[in-house]
């Protein structure tokens, strides 16, 4: 029996079919690409002389609950690939796919809406799967047009792709709707824009961000509960150069693995050198460097490394997808009976992270190896299966929810993904932990056990949120720009009410800077309510109102009156009450 996910997809496959069968009756002369299912819900592309936008979506839906409200049967059929050179004969992309069929040494299929070979019955090129009959399609809404190459490849021709979803009811659909809706409102693009965080200059180049003074106070933030975890954990912080021979990156592997995503090599001294894709050369010279006894294990190097990768220009995007990252990385190098141990050690610290972050929901990918790829892995499959095997038990051990992944290990061995929910229910890939049986003994790294012999250590390379950037942009969407008080880039905003009050604002300001937290005065000329809206903008937690009548209550202690970004109105208070309430604040967070 199929489950719900299936049922969405044959009905979204579906729907794709009807949307592309209205599309054709529409605009005569159009031709058909290609249109899949997909996890939110489906696509066509169609190549077309004339212009169709959005403003069609109405007619175009029209069409499509007719044919729906129809209840055409949908029929599979199995035919020779001569027979569907002839049905297709006038449409190049799907005698593309045909020849593409045809190497394979198999049959075509095709779906016909409507019975096969009546007047009026639509046929298309397809795999499937469909649910029986047009009727059975739920609720739909077509959402976007834009641009896309045929077969995503750029030196193709531009096609157009028409967005759509399908729920199985109404209420799936509104949901859905508002939920894109609200994404649009947290898009961290458009927030970082207006809460001054970060900054896409064309002059610096695309996928490199610039984080501005307040999108630079949150990264400290995020960079300073690490590095405070990993204290309480015994890591050691580490700092490698951004450049590396291009060897080092062939004896490791990562030459074979990554070099789509390295840049260009450049020379120096006649040698070849490249940016780094990632850290673990660099730190793994650093265990190298001399003789290491079992007594000193595990060893634990973490850096918060920027590295450099190349993402295509149409993938790059805001802080999500960048060109230039910091991978809050390290590398543990152990025992092999230190390895549960290790692993859970990190799970802690994960997890205490993400309690931070208010990222409370979340599951783990448990990412292994596929026997059938076998050139993507290093090592035999044996080796393999014991990785898997180990790391399950882990997952299991500490009570993790998972779902297994086979055929996404890294080259070197399987991981565990943190897969963490946001507050509209979507997920983000973030922390990451793999473990690794093979590079030590690639790399000849070696320490000496307890009966003088030499071993190769076990390694784990972890990282805490993944990337800084991306972590950031996943915050910036997740709070809707609205942070917590101990991420907040402003904490306070001191606002007088007028000129006479600058001086006493500006000695506020000063003793709330000197109790570490981070207040900003704004001192324009402008009325009280202007102040109030700009710092509402900024999402500023709090707002300190200075007056004439905190002036005159401020002969002993100072007096300030408060307010929160919400709107509510807290009242006077005793200053140094007040920083002392949001130093509780902060540390019950973190």
């Amino acid at each position: 029996m199929e489950n719900q996910k299936e049922l969405l997809l044959k009905m979204r496959h579906s729907c794709e079919h009807v949307l592309h069968q209205a599309m054709a009756e529409l605009f005569p002369g159009l031709k058909r690409a290609m249109g899949p299912a997909t996890e939110e819900g489906f696509y066509h592309d169609f190549d077309y002389k004339g212009k169709i936008t959005e403003a069609d979506f109405p007619k175009i839906e029209k069409r499509m609950r007719e044919i729906i409200k129809t209840d055409l049967p949908i029929v599979r059929e199995e035919i020779p690939i001569e027979k569907a050179k002839a049905m297709f004969k006038d449409n190049p992309y799907k005698l593309d796919w045909i020849a593409q069929i045809e190497k394979k040494g198999e049959k075509a299929t095709v779906y016909w809406t409507g019975k096969p070979g009546e007047k009026g019955a639509d046929v298309d090129l397809c795999k499937g799967p469909h649910v029986d009959s047009t009727g059975k399609i739920g609720a739909f809404k077509l959402l976007s047009i834009a641009g896309a190459y045929w077969h995503g490849d750029e030196k193709n021709k531009m096609l157009t792709r028409i967005y759509g979803t399908c729920f199985a009811t109404k209420e799936e659909l509104d949901k859905y709707l508002w939920m894109i809706e609200e994404a649009k409102k947290r898009d961290h693009r458009k927030l970082g824009k207006e809460l001054d965080l970060f900054v896409i200059s064309e002059n610096i180049g695309k996928g490199l961000p610039l984080l501005t003074a307040k999108g630079t106070a949150i990264r400290k933030q995020i960079l300073d509960l690490e590095n405070r975890l990993e204290k309480e954990n015994g890591f050691q912080q580490v700092t490698t150069p951004h450049i590396a021979r291009s060897e080092m990156y062939k004896r490791t592997g990562h030459w074979d693995h990554y070099r789509e995503t390295m840049y260009a090599p450049f020379g120096i001294d006649n040698e070849e050198y490249v940016l780094k894709p990632m850290n673990c050369p660099h730190h793994y010279m650093i265990y190298a460097s001399r003789p290491r006894s079992y007594k000193e294990l595990p060893i634990r190097l973490t850096e918060p490394g920027t590295v450099y990768r190349y993402e295509k220009t149409g993938e790059v995007s805001g802080l999500l997808r960048v060109r230039a990252l910091t991978i809050d990385d390290s590398h543990i190098l152990m025992t092999e009976n230190q390895v549960e141990d290790e692993f859970r050690r990190c799970i802690n610290m994960i997890k205490k992270m993400f309690t931070a972050f208010g990222l409370q929901n979340y599951y783990v990918r448990l990412s292994l190896s596929d026997p059938l790829d076998a050139i993507k892995y290093i090592a035999d499959e044996k080796t393999w299966e014991k990785a898997g095997n180990q790391l399950e038990k882990i997952v299991k051990d500490n009570g993790l929810n998972y779902k297994k992944a086979k055929g996404e290990a890294s080259f070197y061995g399987p991981k565990i993904d943190f897969i963490a929910f946001d507050a509209l229910g979507r997920e983000w890939q973030m922390s990451t932990l793999q473990l690794d049986l093979f590079m030590a003994k690639r790399l000849e790294l070696t320490y000496i056990d307890e009966k003088g012999k030499e071993q190769h250590p076990v390694i784990i390379h972890r990282g805490l949120t993944g990337s800084v950037e991306r972590t950031l942009g996943i915050l910036i969407e997740h709070y809707a720009g609205a942070f917590p008080l101990w991420l907040s880039p402003v904490q306070v905003a001191v606002l007088p009410i007028s000129e006479k009050q600058l001086e006493f604002s500006q000695k506020i300001t000063q003793i709330l800077a000197e109790n570490n937290l981070r207040a900003e005065l704004n001192g324009d000329n402008k009325t009280i309510g202007y102040k109030i809206r700009q710092a509402t903008l900024q999402k500023i937690p709090y707002l300190v109102i200075i007056g004439d009548k905190e002036m005159q209550l401020s002969q002993k202690n100072p007096v300030i009156s408060v307010r929160t970004r919400e709107g509510k109105d807290l009242g006077q208070t005793d200053l140094y009450q007040f920083i002392e309430k949001l130093k509780s604040q902060i540390e019950k967070y973190l």
